[in-house]
């Protein structure tokens, strides 16, 4: 099997487990998906094509992704819902030694109980990689989002 083709199915894995980890409410294992200085950015698309730098969720560390894991978790009251991330492929668009710059569509359902499910963000992640000792982590997950308006308030991460 070829490298690129064993570095498009861990990249894929990794999504599937980052996804797989929000889906289940796992929020406290969302940021060892990150390396300590990661960035974890949820942008319009809209600015990101315009190259402005205001985004919706900014955080620069693995210890903001823990605060907001707290705030998730301890603080914010909101009506229950469910997430279900659906992930595209990974597309390889750039390899610099240890660093792997990948995208992948995404789209996020939310489902209320006792109501029915909705599209609730539908985007594309823009990704830096590096491999760690503990495998492939992010260094910088960017989820640029295309819908104009998003529902209520994004509570979740993408």
């Amino acid at each position: 099997m070829s490298t690129e083709l064993m570095l498009r199915l861990e990249i894929d894995a990794l999504n599937a487990d980052y996804a797989a980890a929000l889906d289940e409410r796992r929020f406290d294992d969302w940021p060892e998906f990150f390396v300590d200085d990661a960035k974890y950015t949820v942008q319009a698309r809209e600015n990101y094509d315009r190259k402005l730098p205001l985004a919706l969720i900014a955080l620069e560390s693995k210890g903001m992704m823990k605060d907001r894991v707290y705030g998730i978790t301890q603080t914010i009251y909101h009506g229950p819902y469910y997430t279900r991330h659906v992930v595209g492929p990974a597309r390889i668009t750039a390899g610099e030694g240890e660093r792997i710059r990948a995208e992948a569509n995404y789209a996020v359902f939310r489902t209320r109980p006792g109501d029915a499910s909705e599209v609730y963000n539908v985007g594309r992640y823009v990704d830096e990689i590096v491999r760690t000792g503990g495998g492939l982590k992010f260094a910088h997950r960017l989820c640029v989002y295309d819908s104009e308006m998003v529902l209520n308030s994004l509570i979740y991460p993408v």
